[in-house]
């Protein structure tokens, strides 16, 4: 069995790495105040180019996040908006952990892994960050309460290995939501992409399990053709070599790795 506890791998844990949105563990369903779903091709030039106005601060976010309203003359949708100027500093992860957010839902896209809502970039009323469709969501149920259900362990397994790719220091088991859409949606990817090997996940039960043919042809295919343009712009150089080589590894061992040391978990765990 493969694992990523030693080598190239290893680094030294730290708990002081937790930046991102907890999530809302609350059991109240949010309804989305939107005339676009998630999948409509108006969603992303709406985020884009529409009028932004702030609603309220998000709860749990230990950065500046926002819900928002985004209007342009025809459509209107909710939105999560993370400000550059709202970031808390930290020591390891330079300044526009906003553009983070977007370099991972670009992945997800380049992969043909519909897991995270529709990310772009934003200068809004707070200044320039990130700007995600707000997915409406039960919010009282998160991985540990869903990772049992056989029709999601697709989804499950795409976010697992674009997590290792992308190396997320902070996936707590709140950022999986079960959308009111019947689909499972991967938030919170501010402190992703770091060149050191930092993954901490709760997502450890497939490990041992080969990884899908189809998806380990989407990881080969990044090695072949190279990262693609939208998300290396967001990341240095030491950085997208570090994607590059995290992909190698994962398709190396041909199965969903294992962390024997049990020290590559977030804190809190949801």
């Amino acid at each position: 069995m493969s694992d990523w506890s030693g080598g190239d791998f290893d680094d030294e844990f730290d708990e002081d790495e937790d930046d991102d949105d907890r999530g809302s563990t609350g059991s109240v369903e949010i309804e989305l105040d939107s005339d676009v779903t998630v999948d409509d091709p108006a969603v992303m030039p709406l985020l884009r180019c529409g009028e932004v106005e702030l609603l309220g601060r998000m709860p749990w976010s230990s950065n500046g996040t926002y819900l928002v309203r985004v209007a342009d003359a025809d459509h209107h949708t909710q939105a999560i908006y993370k400000p550059e100027s709202g970031e808390r500093p930290l020591w390891d992860f330079p300044a526009g952990l906003w553009r983070r957010e977007i370099a991972t839902y670009d992945m997800a896209m380049y992969f043909a892994w519909p897991v995270v809502p529709p990310t772009v970039e934003c200068d809004g009323p707070l200044g320039v960050g990130s700007l995600q469709y707000f997915v409406p969501a039960h919010f009282d149920q998160h991985y540990f309460t869903l990772r049992e259900r056989p029709e999601h362990r697709r989804a499950f397994e795409q976010i697992c290995l674009l997590d290792l790719v992308t190396n997320n220091t902070d996936r707590k088991g709140g950022h999986c939501l079960a959308g009111l859409d019947g689909r499972i949606w991967a938030i919170d990817h501010g402190v992703s992409f770091h060149q050191e090997f930092k993954l901490r996940t709760v997502l450890w039960d497939f490990s041992g399990e080969p990884i899908p043919a189809d998806l380990a042809a989407d990881l080969a295919r990044l090695l072949d053709e190279g990262l693609p343009s939208s998300v290396a712009r967001h990341l240095d150089a030491f950085e997208r070599d570090a994607v590059l080589t995290r992909t190698r590894a994962v398709l190396a061992g041909g199965i969903f790795p294992h962390d024997p040391t049990g020290r590559r978990y977030p804190w809190p765990l949801v």
